[in-house]
């Protein structure tokens, strides 16, 4: 085994700490930025160490979607429910009636996933984010036992969101012990929040959809999942167009993290209502592949998206580096693993350059 001693006297000498700083609205303070989970490869420690050592207030706990089902970020989370457990059939992931290896392999990813972020984080004590995909694209991705998807049952779906809650209690727990001196922040994954509230979500036979729940059952389980974090902050991502910041505002998220390519006009009013409403943004502007000397080029370049889409909203300058985190479009796992640590510092450059050059 790796000498540990050496590694983390690294992390923890060479990476600034970022705790919450006075007079800023996130505990990850104004200039953040961070990734969006997944990272390339299948070494846990590897990924754990340019997560935390390319980012300085908003370190993140990475996901190796490349090892394989349970390290998958549908896996990943179906090992966290409480007294419900999944299997892989050749369809996706299924409910089962026990634990079986594809669960236990979910956990023994998860702990070794931990287990790096623990040795890089020592003595660490900013905020750090850990995902978990959310209650309805979970359950648009999760089978019941005929083959369905949970969505197409109401009675499914609020077992899965309230088994999710359990199991997320427990895991925030356990990142709070082993990296006791950060604040954590629960990103929920939620790419098919948009295809759930519109009715285009699949069935098993793909000549129909599921019908689209009320809005308001949509809100209310996510507001469910959302109190697991307690006081902790959370942050729903998704990287689909249509996002729907003012339900996900109201269902008490702190922040709404999207790819900023994919806004149209038509989502500037809700953008204006978020940031005015105190909503933190965590706006994806870094490709998630590519040259690191083309696309990583300009810093300033890169977020300049997000000063035109303040401008068109006619929004308070001094507000752009506080409510605004910068990320990657997406997560880095289809990047090499060069790219992936250079997207990451660059991002916290781009994230500098708003506070900078405010024109």
């Amino acid at each position: 085994m790796t000498d540990t001693t050496t590694a983390t006297t690294t992390a923890t000498t060479t990476r600034p700490t970022a705790g919450e700083q006075p007079g800023t609205a996130f505990p990850w303070g104004p200039a953040a930025a961070t990734g969006v989970g997944s990272m390339p490869g299948e070494d846990a420690r590897e990924a754990a160490r340019i997560a935390t050592g390319s980012l300085e207030s908003l370190l993140f706990l990475p996901e190796l979607p490349a090892r394989g089902p349970g390290a998958d970020m549908i896996g990943r989370t179906a090992g966290l429910l409480a007294e419900l457990y999944a299997r892989v059939e050749p369809s996706g992931w299924r409910l089962g009636d026990r634990p079986g290896r594809d669960t236990r392999r979910a956990h023994a990813w998860l702990s070794q996933d931990l287990d790096a972020l623990e040795e890089f984080t020592q003595g660490y004590t900013g905020a750090l984010k850990v995902a978990a995909v959310g209650p309805w694209t979970l359950a648009a991705a999760l089978e019941r036992r005929n083959g369905e998807a949970m969505l197409g049952d109401a009675g499914a779906v609020r077992d899965l969101a309230a088994s999710l809650a359990e199991g997320l209690r427990g895991h925030l727990a356990d990142v709070r012990r082993r990296v006791p001196g950060a604040r954590v922040v629960l990103q929920l994954d939620e790419p098919s929040v948009t295809a759930v509230l519109t009715g285009r979500v699949p069935t098993a036979s793909g000549y129909r959809t599921h019908r689209a729940p009320d809005r308001a059952v949509v809100e209310d389980t996510l507001r469910g999942v959302i109190a697991a974090a307690g006081d902790d902050p959370v942050v729903v991502h998704s990287c689909a167009p249509g996002v729907p910041f003012g339900l996900l505002r109201r269902a008490g998220a702190t922040g709404v993290s999207f790819d900023l390519g994919l806004l149209t006009e038509r989502d500037d009013e809700a953008i204006g209502e978020a940031a005015e409403g105190g909503t933190a943004l965590f706006a994806g502007v870094v490709p998630g592949t590519g040259s690191t000397a083309g696309e990583l080029s300009d810093p300033a370049g890169t977020v300049s998206g997000v000063r035109t889409l303040w401008r068109r909203l006619g929004l308070s300058p001094a507000l752009l580096a506080e409510a605004v985190t910068v990320t990657p479009v997406c997560g880095l796992a289809g990047a090499s693993p060069a790219y992936a640590a250079a997207a990451l510092t660059h991002c916290v450059r781009a994230a500098r350059s708003l506070a900078n050059d405010p024109e």
